[in-house]
C-alpha cells in the first residue's frame, strides 16, 4: 500500500473521488470539472499520467476495455487512501482556522 502520509497531488484527490463510479477518460475530466465547481480543469496529458500511476500503485484498476474506451474504478486501498488524505486536508484547514481566527482574520 502507498505511504498514506504522503500529501497526494490535486490531480490524483480529484481523480480519486472522480472514480467513485467507474468511469472513461473523458468521462473524469468532466466529472472533476462538476466535482470541483469548474475550479479544476484537467487536461488529457496530466490525467493519463496518473491514471498509470494509480493502477501501478493499486488505487484504481481498469474494469472494462473496448477498442477505445477503458474503464477505471477507485479499488478499496484507494477508498482508504483517498480517506486518509481527505482527513489531513480538514486537519491542515481546522489548524489555520486556529490561527487565522486568533489573528482577528475573517473567514
Amino acid at each position: 500500500m502507498p505511504n498514506t502520509s504522503e500529501p497526494m497531488t490535486e490531480a490524483m484527490y480529484y481523480i480519486l473521488l472522480a472514480l467513485y463510479s467507474p468511469n472513461h477518460g473523458y468521462a473524469i475530466m468532466q466529472e472533476i470539472e462538476k466535482i470541483s465547481g469548474g475550479r479544476v480543469k484537467m487536461g488529457p496529458g496530466t490525467l493519463y499520467g496518473v491514471l498509470t500511476r494509480l493502477v501501478k500503485n493499486g488505487l484504481i484498476e481498469m474494469v472494462d476495455s473496448d477498442s477505445r474506451r477503458k474503464i477505471y474504478k477507485i479499488t478499496p486501498e484507494g477508498e482508504a487512501v483517498l480517506k486518509a488524505e481527505f482527513e489531513r486536508l480538514e486537519k491542515m484547514v481546522s489548524d489555520g482556522k486556529g490561527i487565522l481566527n486568533d489573528k482577528g482574520q475573517p473567514l
